[in-house]
């Protein structure tokens, strides 16, 4: 019977970390640091972490901070292999060496632009909010009153009354699309086969092809099944609308990405299509509210995709890969208790 390692539990962590001894020296990486390093523990063990990471001197002097006992970091560090800038955190470990957690700084911005897209989604769903009663109140009134004049005035005129509820319709869906950026309290979680909802959402149509690429390996999984098929259909379509005749749809399990609050496997769910390219200048803020590269729609449909998303704890890329616009969903796998 092997003896397990005194440090493996440190590999189920979803940060990148290296532990120190007295000397400076390496004596573990987890997986996550032997991937950013690039290297093995093999080839790690025994170097010193100046030979990964510079400047050579504001290194010394935060691991003799360390050794002393204090936790500290800074983000003014750099891979010595690829010159990558890197936030180090460094504190004392039980051992008396040092933990040195890397965080690269693409990591960082990721983490910060989803920060300031929550922010912003967050002001959006309260001013909905603050202004649905506003608008749906007397809006309800007012097509009350119009069915109630569609039954008293002549029959020449019921045209007129019939436009009226026809706009107070369109008034009332518009907000509904916009109160849907709103934040879903108490979202309520069900195991749900993925396979099935995309299959239920992704059917081929004349003019489409459609090109499923699934991981049978995926068990039923915790999401809330409307938010999430709602957030399929308007990746769907949007795919549709842009004039596509062929899309893909991939689902994988990715042991490779981290994502906030969770420290297990993720889903991704990929859906690329080959129709009107996305415009550069519009890429970085394809999912706020109100931007759109389509002359029609209300620039909404993105938005509520990256809302659902968020209430999964996860997160959405978009990316254009030469022909293909790719929609990249990023949801945490989680499975019912036994």
């Amino acid at each position: 019977m092997t003896q397990e390692s005194p440090y493996a539990l440190f590999d189920c962590l979803p940060v990148a970390l290296l532990m120190l001894d007295e000397y400076h020296t390496v004596i573990y990486a987890n997986d996550g640091a032997q991937a950013a390093i690039g290297t093995s523990l093999r080839r790690i063990h025994g170097k010193a972490l100046q030979d990964f990471f510079g400047p050579e001197e504001k290194v010394e002097c935060m691991l003799k901070r360390a050794l002393r006992g204090e936790t500290v970091s800074d983000d003014s560090f750099y891979s010595c292999r690829d010159h990558i800038p890197h936030t180090l955190h460094f504190g004392p470990s039980a051992t008396q060496g040092v933990m040195v957690v890397m965080i690269p700084e693409g990591n960082r911005h990721d983490a910060e632009a989803l920060f300031r897209a929550q922010k912003r989604t967050e002001t959006v769903s309260r001013i909905a909010l603050e202004q649905a009663h506003e608008v749906k109140n007397p809006l309800t009134s007012l097509r009350g009153a119009a069915q109630l004049l569609d039954e008293l005035v002549p029959p020449e005129q019921q045209d007129l009354c019939q436009h009226i509820l026809r706009e107070a319709d369109r008034i009332r869906e518009r907000v509904d699309v916009f109160l849907q950026l709103g934040p879903r309290a108490n979202v309520q979680m069900t195991a749900v086969n993925i396979h099935a909802l995309l299959d239920d959402v992704c059917q081929a149509s004349a003019g489409i092809r459609l090109h499923r690429v699934y991981d049978p390996t995926l068990p039923p999984l915790l999401l809330h099944e409307s938010r999430l098929r709602q957030a399929i259909e308007n990746l769907w379509f949007n795919a549709i609308e842009a004039g596509a005749d062929f899309i893909e749809v991939q689902t994988r399990s990715n042991p490779l990405i981290r994502l906030p609050k969770h420290q297990g496997m993720v889903l991704e769910i990929r859906i690329s299509s080959n129709g009107e390219a996305v415009p550069p200048d519009l890429r970085d803020r394809l999912f706020e509210p109100y931007v759109s590269a389509k002359s029609r729609g209300n620039g909404l449909g993105l938005a509520i995709v990256q809302q659902v998303i968020h209430e999964h704890n996860g997160r959405i890329h978009f990316r254009a890969d030469g022909a293909l616009s790719r929609f990249i969903l990023q949801i945490p796998i989680q499975k019912e208790s036994p």
